[in-house]
């Protein structure tokens, strides 16, 4: 786990080479193996100075996940923290100058170690990250990481690594004072073991700045006007972008208020008490299952049928040039796939390109992509009218209109064209997939593979199964899915699929509370603060309350006697038929979006849907807007729609924003406990009736004491 030598000149290497892994990590095994490492070099007389370095290609990715999530002795997290704390503490006191050779990524608990070092050395590694990613999973940086980062590069500049748990390369790492130099690669030990000669020669004691006389943070304390004006800009925009829902952030601010207030070790003691009740919460609990190892587990293509050869893709179709299709030939452009973008004129489909041109554009301009660049990527979108173009396509994905007729019409035409084993996806985001394989000559090379808007922007795909696709099918579209960069989850089909089907009860029911006269204001908020990040009348508007409409619309036509009507098909037909307000497309929906100023409530929604006097709580609306997702979820579980209960957090979440802190719709039941979950869903059918009510299969996991996870 360490390798440990001593030279000649009694300079010793602690590196780190974790077994059985690509990358070193952080957990109890590997801490202690460090501690009683770096123990033994400075209680040894011979050992002079000490370098610590990695094995790896990175230096060290960060703690185990595994082991953080699953801690529940906070009395032991804590001690075990603690003493952690001191023992990083003695190696900064210990009088032996330390060096850290950080040859790559050093992320986490890596750079906290790197920081209880006196000298940072960095390979000048492109691909080289710096920074603690711990706030994104619902942590802080427990290992000193609040106390000794603003103390040494200041608050301001600290607050983003923190807080945002931004990644910065190695040369911004240097300009701001984390790292003290950058070598070329290869040359980071060498420089490392020159300052520890160096600073043995000057004779002087190795001391970290905060350790020194007359030490002063960096731009100021907390306390001084500077400080109290950047902390309260930053606590005013946290509560405003998270509605207090995500405490690692607000006790990352904690930390550094309080523990810059004081002295070091009091202020890591301060961090330990932060950081051991993160660990604990449920919050951190919900997003390193789900953000982490459910995500993970999605990239790496856990669900892929075994025994497929990986298909490798040279060249794409593109069915629809819209925003829709052009997005979808950006994301595959960049992959390095040339793409054939189609639509009924030769106008339209050259739109398409344009729009890539845009954005790639909007790229160029910020610096982040040269122009050389840009025009690479255009060169592989190739606009066209004309189906023969589509020769040689391993895989075409239509993203045409939502009807029927107009998606068999353009299946039998790429069918003529493209080879036999060749795979047709469709984009449908509602109708299902087996239905419209009947006009496919080959159902068994046929798919759902629904993108989200904007497709290049958005990390989600849906892979919707048919009766007839081919395990072949399945492994050949996740291949593309990763090959583009994107997230997949598979599931089976049914009207709506997983995404659309849940994601839609968010809307209905904000549109069922404003017929029963909520306050639409009250509606829309109370979806933010639940979480979301639009509330369910703005986002019926965004997504387009006439979309809503003849959804349902084609839904009554399909089922007949065995629709059940719902408010919102009542209200969404009083706005687009009788109204015509369609949402923002049109400039008109729940918000008008006057041309020269912001969207507002429209007025005369106060006549159609009367306020009643009698409000509910802002914490009922909340618990309908998110416990309908649940109880629907569930369902699309029950009827095997979905093949997993991580894939639905994971769609959830990346699918259309469900709020990570909850750990998705099935995490969230399982962080109330099912018991506590179905007596809820029982007052709220009685309440609001059956779309509360709850499947069977929950109450038959909560009769057998049964939980979705772990």
């Amino acid at each position: 786990m360490l390798n440990y030598s001593v030279d000649a000149e009694g300079i010793a290497t602690v590196e780190f080479d974790y077994p059985g892994k690509s990358q070193n990590i952080l957990n109890a095994a590997s801490m202690r193996a460090y501690a009683d490492t770096m123990q033994k070099a400075l209680a040894d007389p011979a050992v002079k100075g000490i370098i610590v370095a990695s094995a790896k290609k990175d230096f060290i990715a960060g703690g185990d996940l595994a082991e953080l999530g699953a801690a529940k002795d906070a009395a032991a997290f804590h001690a075990a923290i603690s003493d952690w704390h001191k023992f990083i503490r003695a190696v900064e006191l210990g009088g032996k100058p330390v060096a850290a050779a950080l040859n790559g990524s050093t992320l986490g608990g890596g750079m906290e170690i790197a920081l209880g070092c006196h000298y940072r050395v960095a390979a000048d590694n492109p691909k080289a990250r710096f920074g603690f990613p711990e706030v994104t999973l619902g942590l802080l940086p427990g290992a000193g990481g609040t106390q000794r980062v603003p103390r040494l590069v200041g608050m301001m500049a600290a607050a983003p690594l923190l807080m945002e748990g931004k990644r910065i390369k190695v040369a911004e790492a240097q300009k701001i004072g984390m790292i003290h130099a950058v070598v070329p690669a290869g040359e980071e030990r060498k420089a490392a073991r020159k300052w520890v000669t160096d600073t043995l020669a000057a004779g002087t004691k190795p001391l970290q700045p905060w350790d020194t006389k007359g030490f002063k943070i960096p731009g100021g304390g907390p306390n001084t006007p500077g400080g109290m004006q950047m902390l309260m800009a930053a606590n005013a925009m946290l509560r405003e972008k998270t509605y207090d829902n995500y405490p690692a952030p607000r006790h990352i601010l904690s930390c550094v208020y309080e523990g810059l207030s004081t002295n070091l070790d009091t202020g890591l003691a301060i961090e330990a008490r932060y950081f051991t009740n993160l660990v604990m919460s449920p919050v951190s609990k919900n997003m390193i299952r789900s953000l982490f190892f459910g995500l993970q587990e999605a990239n790496k293509l856990a669900s892929r049928p075994a025994g497929v050869p990986q298909q490798k893709y040279t060249k794409i179709g593109m069915l629809g040039a819209g925003m829709m299709g052009a997005g979808i030939a950006m994301s595959t452009a960049t992959a390095g796939i040339a793409i054939v973008l189609l639509d009924t004129t030769q106008e339209a489909a050259d739109k398409g390109k344009d729009y890539a041109r845009k954005q790639w554009t909007k790229q160029v301009q910020r610096g982040r992509m040269t122009a050389e660049a840009m025009d690479a990527l255009l060169a592989r979108i190739h606009p066209t009218a004309s189906y023969g173009d589509l020769a040689g396509c391993e895989l075409v994905v239509e993203a045409v209109f939502e009807k029927r007729e107009i998606k068999a019409e353009v299946t039998k035409k790429t069918e003529a064209v493209i080879a036999a084993d060749a795979i047709f996806a469709s984009n449908t985001s509602t109708l299902p997939i087996t239905g419209l394989a009947e006009a496919s000559m080959r159902p068994a090379n046929f798919i759902g593979l629904h993108f989200f808007s904007p497709a290049e922007k958005m990390p989600l795909v849906e892979i919707i199964v048919g009766k007839a696709t081919s395990d072949a099918t399945l492994a050949r579209s996740m291949d593309y899915v990763r090959a583009i960069g994107k997230t997949p989850i598979v599931v089976n089909e049914s009207r709506g699929f997983y995404t659309s089907r849940v994601f839609g009860t968010y809307v209905s029911e904000g549109m069922a509370l404003l017929e029963e006269g909520v306050a639409p204001a009250l509606i829309d908020k109370a979806g933010l603060i639940a979480g979301m990040p639009v509330g369910p009348l703005a986002l019926a508007d965004e997504v387009s309350i006439e979309l809503v409409y003849k959804v349902a619309q084609q839904t009554r036509a399909d089922l007949g006697s065995a629709y059940v009507e719902r408010a919102a098909d009542r209200v969404a037909g009083k706005m687009v038929a009788d109204l015509g307000r369609l949402g923002r497309k049109s400039g008109a929906g729940f918000y008008d979006y006057p041309a020269d100023g912001p969207k507002h409530l429209w007025t005369g929604l106060a006549a159609l849907y009367p306020v009643k006097a009698q409000q509910p709580t802002l914490e009922e609306i909340i618990e309908r807007l998110i416990l309908v997702q649940s109880v629907e979820t569930v369902r699309c579980l029950e009827e095997k729609v979905l093949r997993a209960p991580i894939d639905a957090d994971v769609g959830a979440i990346l699918g259309w924003a469900y709020p990570p802190f909850r750990g998705g719709p099935i995490g969230w039941l399982h962080t109330l406990g099912l018991p506590q979950a179905l007596a809820a869903m029982d007052r709220l059918a009685a309440q609001h009736g059956s779309r509360f009510a709850a499947p069977q299969l929950l109450r038959d996991m909560a009769a057998r004491g049964e939980r979705f996870y772990a």
